[in-house]
């Protein structure tokens, strides 16, 4: 895994995190790390490994949540010919092939109890067995892994082995989202735009006008670095006038003419953007928009209850991608659902 993005960022929330990794590296243990979407995991894993002892060996990526279940477990330890339906051929699992170097498991908590099972006995003793074989192989890899999930939490519910949490919890690695960083904001938006403003050919960089700054430090950016980049560069593709940019628009959604979901009627969002001269302003809510009983948490509920039903619609009853955009973890969301009822429906 080589990446090209740099590790930016000069808050001391952020460089005591970076300094935690960089100690942990040296040593011969497992890491867990733990952050929100788009904080820079995988960058973190990154640095684990070229740090360490092993820097010249292989940093082996397996993101567990993009394969089924059914063939998790053949990607970790590996499968020999005729194991199942398919395999025509052996084939060697991310444990063989980072051997000596650094396994990188994105997405842990995704991971079935079954698999669990089998990476804790690989964690514990460095052996595997490929699916299909009964010869046991030693193997020498470090394990890194990353969730945006409450591990913890997890193992209260029974959905994820405490033993395993145990072993790969040596330390801890928690990055702070951008919204605690904001100091970086502007470091990281500058870069971005500098990188982008290059690769279109532009040799000015003129950077953001004040309004332009005022609205990227302002926002809370829930997507965090990684949705600061792409704010970023499309601004910067976007902007066709001469001087600094001055327009930031944070839904690249954002259409008149965005289509409803299922038969919905169309829902204006409002979109932060910097060219504006008045503060926004919330939208009055009649007093009779709401039937029924008017005390707080009855209104709370409702209100609760129709934000999930539209967020499942929009999103397709995607639960992982509804989740996403409301900011909240899956298992957040299933809670929700579940209190409301709405499991059945999605």
């Amino acid at each position: 895994m080589d990446r090209t993005t740099q590790v930016i960022g000069q808050s001391n929330v952020f460089l005591e995190t970076l300094e935690r990794a960089s100690r942990a590296a040296a040593l011969d243990r497992p890491v867990l790390v733990i952050g929100e979407r788009g904080t820079g995991k995988e960058l973190v894993a990154e640095r684990l490994h070229r740090l360490s002892p092993r820097w010249d060996q292989p940093l082996v990526v397996m993101n567990c949540a993009a394969l089924p279940e059914t063939l998790i477990e053949a990607e970790l330890f590996g499968h020999e010919a005729g194991a199942f339906t398919g395999a025509t051929k052996s084939r060697v699992g991310r444990f063989e092939e980072a051997h000596g170097g650094t396994l990188f498991l994105d997405e842990l908590g995704t991971l079935s109890m079954g698999a669990q099972e089998r990476l804790l006995r690989a964690v514990e003793y460095g052996e595997i067995t490929r699916i299909g074989s009964s010869r046991p192989l030693q193997v020498d890899v470090r394990i890194v892994a990353a969730t945006n999930e409450n591990l913890p939490d997890k193992v209260a519910r029974h959905q994820f082995r405490a033993d395993l949490l145990d072993r790969l919890s040596f330390e801890v690695v928690t990055l702070p989202p951008l919204r605690a960083r904001p100091g970086d904001v502007l470091v990281l938006a500058e870069h971005f735009g500098r990188r982008m403003a290059s690769e279109m050919g532009r040799d000015d960089w003129e950077g953001f006008s004040p309004d332009a700054i005022a609205a990227l430090v302002d926002y809370q950016w829930p997507g965090n670095v990684r949705e600061l980049r792409n704010v970023v560069e499309r601004a910067v593709y976007r902007w066709e006038q001469y001087g600094p940019i001055d327009t930031i628009e944070f839904d690249p959604f954002h259409s008149p003419y965005r289509p409803s979901s299922a038969g919905a009627p169309p829902v204006s969002v409002p979109t932060p953007v910097a060219m504006t001269d008045a503060a926004p302003t919330a939208t009055p809510v009649a007093e009779d928009a709401v039937e029924g009983p008017a005390d707080f948490k009855t209104r709370i509920a409702r209100f609760e209850r129709d934000l999930l039903t539209k967020a499942l619609g929009e999103h397709r009853f995607n639960q992982r991608a509804t989740a996403e955009a409301l900011g909240l973890s899956y298992d957040q969301l299933r809670h929700a659902l579940k209190r409301h009822g709405l499991i059945a429906a999605g």
